[in-house]
């Protein structure tokens, strides 16, 4: 079995004998016999690699696929047809302008970990997509290794897909300028079209980051700054070269070029902080603040313009006041508990006040009516220590001396009460900033969305906030999708968070502020897992903020602002050329058309109607997702190789401890939703996504199956257990736990077979009788398989489904299970060899069982440094000394450990590399990294 054809033959093979034995497991059994081949010299690392190599090239292709399933069609003049079948000839030019002068959606570029694949690797997918048959595409010839991700890296590649999201816009623009010079040639120049605001938190977000100094934001601004006027420069030299404000915006560039560069690097002795801070805050005739005199400008050119150039002028106008002086809008954020640090130093340095009772409220009313805003500097910023104080001091910075006009979100992750909330206003009153930045509570966590609506009503209630609200012009939340999809499972998240929605819409037309719109900023992910619907663009903006949430501020009479995420490399991928980007952004466009199509024809679905079924339905599933979350079984599973199956994928590294045993005591809660939800998909069950639908119909599984496939809803829903299911297998995951069964390791030499490896299968088998991860693995499974059978009765009676196999989804599936099968014979092939290092002297408390035991828990780094440690391959000689005294020792030669390195050491490297590089293949078939 050296092709993949080969492979894919067995599996097929070996499939069938489940027929008969149904707890035969052809994965494994597959990568029994790989594992032979490999032991036993039939097959070397090399094969093993051109194995890896074919099935990445399949796996890149079936993501190019997915992508276009996505977004097609791709071709760009076919796409901006179909933005003109949009534009509704019954609209007046009220009508018209009523609906393309507020964004369809506010686009959020983050830095999310989700960097799965190279830049390379990333071109090659983004390219087949756009051919008719991405199978067909050439994606294969990418190398695998890409360069470091570091938050430089990470922000090069964030503006990059803003600027062609934001050319894509541009085209759209002009599309609807052209349209309405057709329809009202008098008077469309009075029309300012805005159908998309792009946004950014790359390099501004402190949460859970302590490697971003404030210097970082600055430079990053001053470098977005300067990136997007050189885009404005060329639009108008290609409009118009010797127009009068070229020379406005080429100075001005090479003014914020400048001031970047003064702040790339840390500026901690105070006369370099001067020095910088001094030439940025000067007055200079090239520093620009504000494009309003330029887009005045540029109006009043376009009206004295004829044909073509009014409307580029025109469209350059609309990008300068969509984006400002950055490539989008900035999003601060930071934790709730950095803010409460914040404010008692303020306000409560003895910590005698509850912040989160009655008294704190009263105190924070009294400050917000008292509070006289400060003059603040950049020594200011830069001797504060606190971080919440230090993010309001570098907006504040930003407004004064970047760009004063674009507002600033303030998001706060981790926000349970509407203290925090006040006291984020109270920091920004304090600074004189509150009239441009949103402060925007994050409810993720279990108890923020159970609680969420009181919160909200509690909030609305102060005065100080409905003021403030006025003032800006919306009420700001963001719900999240991450941690939520992780603790109570994504179907019960997803519920939970358009149940808040829902709420908010209620709060705000309770307390008066009707008058101001509700912009819901949902950051979901790009996987199933953290809140991306893969069935299409109309379920990915629909499944977090739902057609009932919709309605329900409608009804209102509420203006609503939606906002979404495109996440890490993953989101951006939507982005990575320039069809691409405005295939992305014009099946948006068609889809919240067709959403708000609905919402006037207000169609009732029974799924809110029937909340007997229903709500049982979502208690039910969380249930059994908060069960597998404190479960000591999932946990010890999900935590059973650490972090060891993922490639590093962002510059926020993923702790881990250094002990020995610290795998083994992991708590799910140390690991972040991205890696959670990555492991999942590595051993083969989405179980947060899955796990608790087939349990939850229970005795009503006729009625709920009815009530699923009549709801819109309901289907929405029932579309992302169909695909997750797809692409599931619990034999892989009861594959991963026989690794760890002492009885497998006990009889594989049996019989005679593979009697090289009996010491070394006999010691792997005394090791894993203490081990617990056999027994974890298969409690585990029972639990899966008992409720996945039940989903699966379920999928069959509800109205779209059949028991019939999809032969797309079999091969897909089917090429996971190559991978997964592909990858255990590497990893006994990594157990095998460490078994057999030679015991060496304990080291630093470090023993060789200490090294295996990393070696089965994936801390494959840990183990290959200290078994360097132990067998030197260069060591220092005597002759290495120019030393007068003579010696007679050492009287040998040392030992050349050189044997031992290419033994054991190396190929354990090089399995672990392949082991990653299937990890890549393997997530591209989930379409996303965790």
């Amino acid at each position: 079995m050296k092709t993949v054809e080969a492979l894919r033959e067995r599996l097929q093979v070996l499939h069938q004998r489940t027929a008969e034995t149904p707890l035969f497991n052809p994965v494994f059994q597959l990568s029994h016999d790989l594992s032979r081949q490999l032991e036993g010299g039939a097959l070397s690392l090399d094969g093993v690699e051109s194995l890896v190599a074919e099935l990445e090239c399949e796996a890149l292709q079936s993501r190019a696929a997915r992508l276009r399933r996505l977004i097609a069609p791709t071709d760009p003049a076919q796409n901006l047809e179909r933005v003109a079948a949009l534009l509704n000839e019954e609209d007046g030019f009220s009508e018209f302008r009523a609906r393309w002068e507020k964004p369809l959606l506010h686009a959020v570029f983050t830095a999310h970990p989700t960097f799965l694949l190279n830049p390379v690797q990333s071109d090659a997918v983004a390219t087949a997509a756009l051919a008719d048959d991405p199978l067909a595409a050439t994606v294969c010839t990418v190398p695998a290794d890409g360069p470091a991700i570091t938050l430089d890296f990470e922000h090069v590649e964030a503006m990059d897909a803003i600027e062609r999201a934001g050319t894509a816009r541009d085209r759209i623009v002009a599309a609807l300028l052209g349209h309405a010079r057709a329809r009202w040639p008098g008077r469309w120049l009075d029309f300012r079209p805005l159908p998309f605001r792009f946004a950014t938190w790359v390099g501004y977000d402190m949460d859970g980051r302590t490697d971003i100094g404030w210097h970082t934001s600055i430079s990053y601004r001053l470098a977005e700054k300067a990136r997007r006027l050189a885009g404005y420069l060329a639009s108008l030299q290609a409009i118009d070269a010797a127009h009068p404000l070229v020379a406005t915006l080429e100075a001005a560039q090479a003014h914020a070029a400048e001031m970047a560069s003064l702040f790339v690097r840390p500026l901690d002795a105070p006369d370099a902080l001067a020095a910088a801070a001094n030439r940025l805050t000067a007055d200079d005739p090239a520093k620009l603040l504000s494009l309003a005199p330029l887009i005045a400008t540029l109006e009043a050119d376009a009206k004295a313009a004829d044909g073509e150039k009014a409307l580029a002028l025109a469209t350059l106008a609309a990008a300068m006041r969509a984006d400002g002086l950055g490539m989008g809008w900035i999003h601060f954020r930071v934790n709730a508990s950095q803010l409460h640090n914040a404010l008692r130093r303020r306000i409560d340095p003895d910590a005698t006040l509850d912040l989160s009772s009655k008294s704190a409220i009263s105190r924070l009313r009294e400050l917000l009516a008292d509070v006289k805003p400060l003059r603040v500097n950049f020594a200011a910023l830069a001797i504060e220590t606190s971080t919440a104080m230090r993010q309001f001091l570098a907006m504040a910075q930003i407004l004064h001396h970047i760009d004063a006009d674009a507002p600033i979100r303030m998001l706060i992750a981790e926000c349970e009460q509407p203290q925090t909330v006040l006291a984020a206003l109270y920091f920004a009153k304090l600074f004189g900033i509150d009239d441009k930045v949103d402060v925007s509570p994050l409810f993720e966590t279990e108890t923020a969305l159970e609680h969420g609506g009181r919160f909200l009503e509690a909030l609305l209630a102060e005065e100080s906030y409905r003021d403030y609200a006025r003032l800006r012009g919306r009420v700001s939340i963001q719900t999240g999708f991450s941690d939520a999809g992780r603790f109570i499972g994504q179907l019960p998240a997803a519920l939970a968070i358009e149940r808040l929605q829902g709420r908010l819409a209620e709060a705000m037309k309770a307390s008066g502020l009707t008058d101001v719109a509700a912009l819901i900023f949902n950051t979901h992910g790009e996987s199933m897992g953290r809140g991306a619907h893969p069935a299409g663009f109309a379920d990915r903006l629909t499944w977090p903020l739902s057609r009932w949430a919709r309605a329900r501020f409608a009804k209102a009479g509420i203006t609503l602002e939606p906002e979404a995420s495109f996440q890490g490399g993953d989101g951006y991928l939507f982005f990575r050329n320039d069809d691409l980007a405005l295939a992305t952004l014009t099946r948006i466009a068609e889809a919240e058309a067709a959403i708000a199509g609905e919402l006037v024809e207000g169609a009732r679905d029974p799924f809110y109607d029937r909340t007997d079924l229903s709500l049982d339905f979502y208690r039910s599933i969380r249930r059994v997702q908060r069960e597998h979350l404190e479960s000591a079984t999932y946990s010890r599973a999900v935590t059973a190789f650490g972090l060891g199956l993922l490639k590093a994928t962002g510059s926020r590294v993923s702790r881990r401890q250094s002990d020995v045993g610290s795998d083994r005591t992991m708590s799910l809660r140390q690991i972040r939703a991205i890696p959670h939800n990555a492991i999942l998909q590595q051993i083969g069950y989405p179980v947060n996504v899955i796990a608790g639908a087939g349990t939850a119909a229970g005795d009503e599984m006729e009625a709920i199956a009815d009530l699923l496939g009549h709801s819109g809803r309901g289907s929405q829903l029932v579309r992302l257990l169909r695909s997750a299911n797809g692409l599931a297998s619990i034999k892989t995951v009861a594959a991963y736990g026989e690794l760890f069964n002492s009885a497998y390791w006990a009889s594989r030499p049996y019989r005679g077979t593979e009697t090289a490896l009996e010491t070394a299968c006999l010691t792997m088998a005394e090791h894993l009788t203490k081990d617990d991860r056999a027994g974890v693995f298969r409690r585990l499974v029972s639990r899966l398989r008992v409720d996945w059978m039940k989903l699966h009765r379920l999928l069959a009676l509800t109205a779209g489904g059949s028991t019939e196999r999809d032969p797309a989804a079999d091969a897909e599936r089917r090429n996971i299970g190559l991978l997964q099968s592909v990858r255990l014979a590497l990893l006994m092939h990594m157990f095998l060899r460490a078994v057999q290092v030679p015991p060496f002297a304990r080291s630093n408390d470090v023993s060789r069982d200490d090294v295996l035991e990393m070696v089965l828990s994936l801390r494959v780094e840990d183990a290959l440094a200290q078994m360097r440690r132990a067998y030197p391959v260069v060591e220092p000689e005597i002759s290495d000394f120019a030393v007068d005294e003579p010696t007679d020792f050492p009287d040998s030669q040392g030992e050349d450990y050189g044997a031992i390195r290419a033994r054991f050491i190396d190929p354990i490297e090089r399995a672990h590399a392949l082991n990653l590089r299937i990890a890549v293949a393997i997530a591209n078939y989930f379409g996303a990294h965790g």
